[in-house]
């Protein structure tokens, strides 16, 4: 399964990025996460569905220190990534 998921509100400088690596790798999911120009964070997750949808869910929370206004998630189709990146 494979989810891009960009989170809106308080977001950036609030280690977002290295909490969702540090899941993601205990989750065994694929993928990668970055700040983005317009102060949202995205975040591209591929593996298995339970620990996708956990990301996911991570993902409309955030780290204590972030406030998440709202999250998008959309499905695309799998690749066949390997590791997980923070961009």
């Amino acid at each position: 399964m494979r989810r891009r998921v960009v989170a809106h509100g308080l977001v950036q400088g609030v280690f977002f990025r290295d909490t969702v690596r540090r899941l993601a790798q205990q989750l065994g999911v694929a993928g990668r996460v970055r700040n983005t120009p317009e102060g949202t964070v995205e975040a591209v997750f591929e593996g298995e569905p339970e620990a996708v949808e956990r990301l996911v869910a991570f993902m409309h929370e955030g780290p204590s220190g972030a406030v998440v206004e709202r999250a998008e998630v959309f499905p695309e189709d799998e690749e066949g990534l390997s590791g997980f990146v923070v961009r």
